[in-house]
């Protein structure tokens, strides 16, 4: 299984990104998507997941209302889109896969990908 994650980059706050995380080597759909994020010296934090199999999705507090995800089941890709952008969203996004039950658990994920750094500039 390989998890495919880009569209980092540097954006001024207030601005957008829409990260992509593509996905292969196994059928995904009984598989949830998530993405988690860490910025320095801080824990690991949810961001949002979806399900593909009936693509009801969840978001951490600090996703809701600025970010969507949502999915290519032809790509077999899972799009982040950021919006609004804040200095703290700074860090690295990762995306990873597992048949979740709390999708808010990094733990329950299986696969990850490498990350892709993200950086708002305030």
């Amino acid at each position: 299984v390989q998890l495919q994650a880009s569209g980092g980059g540097l954006v001024q706050a207030g601005g957008s990104l829409r990260l992509s995380c593509a996905a292969s080597g196994r059928s995904f759909s009984s598989y949830a998507m998530g993405w988690f994020r860490q910025a320095p010296g801080k824990e690991r934090e949810f961001v949002a997941s979806i399900r593909w199999s009936d693509d009801s999705s969840w978001y951490g507090d600090s996703a809701k209302g600025r970010f969507t995800i949502s999915r290519d089941n032809a790509k077999n890709t899972v799009y982040l889109q950021m919006n609004n952008l804040k200095h703290e969203d700074t860090g690295v996004y990762s995306c990873a896969a597992g048949p979740v039950q709390y999708l808010e658990r990094a733990t329950e994920y299986d696969f990850w990908g490498q990350g892709t750094l993200v950086t708002v500039s305030s």
